[in-house]
């Protein structure tokens, strides 16, 4: 029999709605037991942990990530998987993190949420985290898990949690995976796709990095930015990366002083990377004109890196190299964990 570790932390998963009242109040695994009775037959043994207080996602950060890693690093022999009960506005953040946070996991480490509350008609929490619990116990003919990694599971698509995003308020399907395909569908039945999931060499024991500096900021592009505006971002105090966020396949204004800003911002030992604002692509530095000035100021390609990912691996990263720029740099630009397509 598999067992699975649920972690609860918060969201509209870990609530129930007072019938008198209509206000929703935390809600522990037996409420969900009551709930959800398949959660007792389904040959899968469940136990669960849960953050108190809960976390509304909004309040979320890397101290959070940082509780959530460790619980799986300390229970980690214990149990086949992991499900990790989260709000949907900050769980690409957080499972972005996670992948970043868990070295050489060999165990699959679930996201999943809801829209609606558990108990409410039409919730979509039962078959979320049915799924979910599935996924996390799922294992082939040799024993081993089908999928080592940190995911998402929403409505009927098992993502990489790094190559997510949050796409929808209102829908059951709130997320998306724009540049990676999903690795697993659910419908009558669970359809994996190995050839997509990345599978760890499992000689190597798990590692917990769980260093992270959040001295980090974005700085969207628009029509009619100023150069105020952006010196003001590039000089923040503490500052040590930024992902600029770019037009099309990475370009930006032509004017001279953005180019002075970025290139004085570079020498002084801030990165910058280049990320695309579509959801859809990657970029392509020198493609065009635009973009050769970000090339020439030493900015860096974010590949098709999604926003979510690239902010919590700088974060990890400065965490674990300090002032090591070059090592930063080299890493940002390398796939660790499946973040980013280089062709």
């Amino acid at each position: 029999m598999s067992k699975v570790l649920i972690i609860l932390t918060g969201g509209t998963i870990c609530m129930v709605q007072n019938k008198a009242t209509g206000a929703l109040h935390p809600a522990g695994l037996r409420f969900a037991e009551d709930v959800i009775p398949e959660l007792g037959t389904s040959g899968i043994e469940v136990e669960s942990l849960s953050f108190d207080p809960l976390i509304d996602s909004s309040d979320v950060n890397p101290d959070n990530w940082v509780r959530m890693a460790q619980a799986v690093y300390d229970h980690y022999n214990g149990y086949d998987g992991f499900v990790i009960l989260h709000g949907t506005d900050t769980m690409s953040y957080s499972g972005s993190a996670l992948s970043f946070m868990l070295r050489n996991l060999g165990k699959p480490v679930v996201f999943t949420g809801s829209q609606l509350p558990m108990g409410v008609m039409r919730s979509d929490a039962k078959e979320n985290l049915l799924t979910a619990i599935e996924i996390a116990a799922a294992k082939d003919e040799d024993g081993e898990a089908l999928v080592p990694e940190v995911t998402i599971y929403f409505e009927d698509s098992l993502y990489r949690a790094n190559r997510t995003t949050k796409r929808n308020a209102e829908h059951f399907s709130a997320f998306n995976s724009y540049n990676y395909p999903a690795l697993a569908v659910a419908g009558v039945h669970i359809t994996y796709q190995p050839h997509l999931i990345q599978y760890n060499d499992p000689s190597k024991e798990l590692e917990l990095c769980s260093k992270t500096d959040s001295h980090v900021a974005i700085l969207k592009l628009f029509p009619g930015i100023t150069r105020e505006v952006v010196h003001a971002v590039l000089s923040a105090p503490g500052l040590r990366g930024v992902v600029l966020e770019t037009y099309g396949a990475g370009n930006a204004p032509s004017v001279g002083w953005l180019y002075e800003e970025l290139q004085e911002a570079v020498r002084k030992g801030l990165i910058i990377v280049n990320k695309t604002q579509c959801n859809t692509g990657s970029v392509e530095m020198g493609l065009y004109e635009t973009s050769i000035n970000l090339l020439k100021a030493g900015v860096l390609s974010g590949y098709d890196i999604t926003t979510e990912a690239l902010l919590t691996k700088m974060m990890c990263l400065f965490g674990e190299f300090g002032d090591d720029t070059e090592k930063v740099k080299a890493l940002l630009q390398t796939p660790l964990c499946g973040e980013l397509t280089i062709d």
